[in-house]
């Protein structure tokens, strides 16, 4: 058996994380160069996961370990 990811629970984390850090989803946007916020609105929610690329520029910015961001199901 292998580990699956928490959508939803690691959504929070990462909106969590940032927001601890005074990043908000448009900051956020801009720092990964997205068209629009709604991709990061559909990670906060757990609807989505952030792109491999994506995760490794959160945790350069938070300056974590991807897994740090991640939450894996149980």
């Amino acid at each position: 058996m292998y580990r699956t990811i928490d959508q939803e629970k690691t959504g929070r984390k990462i909106k969590e994380m940032l927001l601890a850090e005074g990043y908000d989803a448009k900051y956020l946007q801009e720092y990964l160069q997205l068209g629009g916020p709604q991709s990061v609105y559909r990670w906060f929610q757990g609807r989505m996961v952030p792109s491999i690329d994506n995760l490794l520029a959160i945790s350069d910015l938070l300056g974590v370990h991807v897994e740090e961001l991640l939450v894996f199901k149980e």
